[in-house]
């Protein structure tokens, strides 16, 4: 055990630092508890933060990924150094790609010990620069009095800034300090960046002039949906979506692009139109060339928007480049258009009725999805039905759909990532949509969520393998290697974590499972085989 001193008087910087994060407007905690967290914890029950306990730190930080998805608000983490927080990293990298909103805090070896490599438990050589590699800003904190300004700049970072993982590791001597004589009170927040005048009426110009202008949204623009609806019937342009951006525009508006960027039809709208107004989207590889062939284009004017300046040098270059946030933007913008007819209804439907590459059989396994759950939140995995889902799954409000399969790229995510949306939402229905390989990544949380009471449904999509990379194999001229794993009896595992659980063999089965689940406060676990929903003509 290491010796660890807490202060005689007042009270102690990881107390302080509790009651700090409960005045920022923290609500939940993820973390293990261990030997160097342990003063950390000391503050926590007059906090009023709740703390939810995983049984994985890649779990803490997928839960704190799903709140922050659909409040737009982070949560806490609290990890140890070493394993802990290296454990943590595969979820900041997750939630650093979809600019998603996270504070890690790290409990670190004494001052006097850092970085000297003497074997002291879960000793790091430098855990700060390793965490900076998956967070928007790590930083140790060497003295108590740097806590407020500390913890103003991360906050400062999630109000102001493109968001995502905030880092902070802090010596055991540090958290055992006493703070007494520091406020509680946060610093003032700054606001969010407006947009250049000039540069908003260049935008309006082209827009103004545009014959074929198309709309581009990304997840950056979630939190202006109200101004995103009006801006398109204002111009009257098709609107595509990337997986962030689902449910801006719902899916029966006639303007909305209900497809992938991907697919052919919609690439040759952005090819055929003169003016692209994209806002808050990185034009990345995962939503706008999914199957990796190089065929991404534009054909006209780039107007961008987007929070981060570095963004706008980024993939795609813009004629106009609008650093701002999106809300503003689009607040200084509308007043200068002018209303237009363009046919964007009959553009809209004719890329749609040219699509192809959507396949029916996933359509009815995702429509029964909605038709059971309406409006339910949906957290899905690196699977099947959710890489088709990135074409064919559109929900009627934003941030209630959110995919691994974008960006990073990680498995296990959606059953902990759902945890977090549910406790975010706990009157609203979440379905995690898994595969049986990436389950298996983090099946443990099942027993995280029974101790939690968060009452999900988990859609285990199981074919018995790693069936994407079994094609990627085939496609390359091999035989697949390593792609079927053991399957674990999914059923009994669940109700031996005190879950709910059942095999669906058809879409009458599943709908009636997923409706059977509402209303509980155990996870219902739904297992379904993928030869039972396929047609067998259209499986590789």
């Amino acid at each position: 055990m290491i010796n660890v001193e807490t202060t005689q008087h007042g009270i102690t910087c990881g107390e302080h630092l509790m009651q700090m994060l409960a005045a920022c407007g923290i609500e939940l905690a993820f973390g293990i508890p261990g030997t160097h967290t342990i003063e950390l914890y000391r503050g926590l029950p007059r906090s009023g933060i709740r703390h939810i306990t995983p049984r994985h730190e890649q779990g803490a930080g997928f839960m704190a990924d799903g709140y922050a998805r659909v409040t737009g608000k982070p949560a806490a983490c609290i990890t140890v150094s070493g394993p802990g927080a290296l454990n943590i990293a595969t979820a900041m990298g997750q939630a650093l790609q979809d600019s998603v909103p996270m504070l890690v805090i790290s409990a670190d070896n004494n001052r006097h010990q850092l970085g000297l490599g003497e074997g002291r438990l879960h000793e790091t050589r430098n855990l700060q620069a390793a965490m900076a590699e998956c967070s928007v800003w790590s930083h140790r904190l060497l003295g108590v009095d740097e806590l407020p300004r500390v913890l103003a700049r991360a906050f400062a970072i999630f109000a102001s800034e493109r968001p995502g993982p905030v880092h902070i590791s802090i010596p055991q001597d540090v958290i055992t300090a006493d703070a007494s004589h520091l406020e509680i009170a946060p610093w003032p927040l700054p606001s969010r960046p407006g947009p250049d005048l000039a540069a908003i009426t260049e935008a309006a110009r082209l827009l103004n002039g545009a014959e074929r202008p198309v709309i581009v949204l990304g997840g950056g623009s979630a939190d202006a949906a109200a101004l995103v609806r009006e801006l398109a019937v204002l111009v009257d342009a098709p609107v595509t979506c990337t997986h962030n951006a689902r449910g801006i525009l719902p899916p029966e508006h006639p303007l909305l692009v209900a497809s992938s960027p991907s697919l052919p039809a919609v690439r040759a709208l952005y090819q055929s139109a003169d003016v692209v107004l994209a806002i808050g989207t990185e034009f990345s590889e995962t939503d706008y060339d999914f199957f990796f062939d190089g065929g991404f284009a534009l054909g006209g004017k780039l107007v961008r928007i987007d929070i981060d300046g570095a963004q706008l040098c980024r993939n795609m270059r813009p004629d106009v480049a609008i650093r701002a946030d999106s809300g503003l933007a689009l607040a200084a913008l509308l007043p200068l258009l002018q209303r237009r007819s363009r046919d964007g209804a009959g553009r809209t439907a004719a890329v749609l009725a040219a699509t192809t590459g959507h396949r029916a059989d996933y359509q009815a396994f995702l429509d029964c999805l909605q038709l059971a759950l309406p409006d339910a939140v949906l957290m899905a995995d690196s699977t099947q039905p959710a890489y088709f889902a990135a074409a064919q799954y559109h929900p009627s409000t934003p941030r209630s759909f959110a995919s691994a399969a974008t960006g990073y790229g990680t498995l296990g995510y959606a059953l902990p990532a759902a945890i977090g949306a549910k406790l975010a939402r706990p009157g609203e229905a979440v379905i995690a949509l898994i595969g049986d390989g990436g389950l298996q990544f983090t099946l443990p949380e099942l027993a995280s969520a029974v101790e939690a009471g968060v009452g999900i449904a988990v859609v285990v999509w199981n074919n018995s393998r790693y069936e994407m990379i079994a094609q990627n194999f085939v496609a390359a001229g091999m035989e697949p290697i390593a792609c079927d794993p053991y399957t674990p009896d999914f059923i009994a595992t669940a109700r031996a974590m005190g879950c709910e659980a059942a095999r669906a063999g058809n879409l009458g089965q599943l709908r009636a499972l997923l409706e059977d689940s509402a209303g509980r406060t155990v996870p219902t676990l739904i297992e379904v085989q993928e030869r039972d929903f396929l047609d067998p003509v259209t499986q590789p």
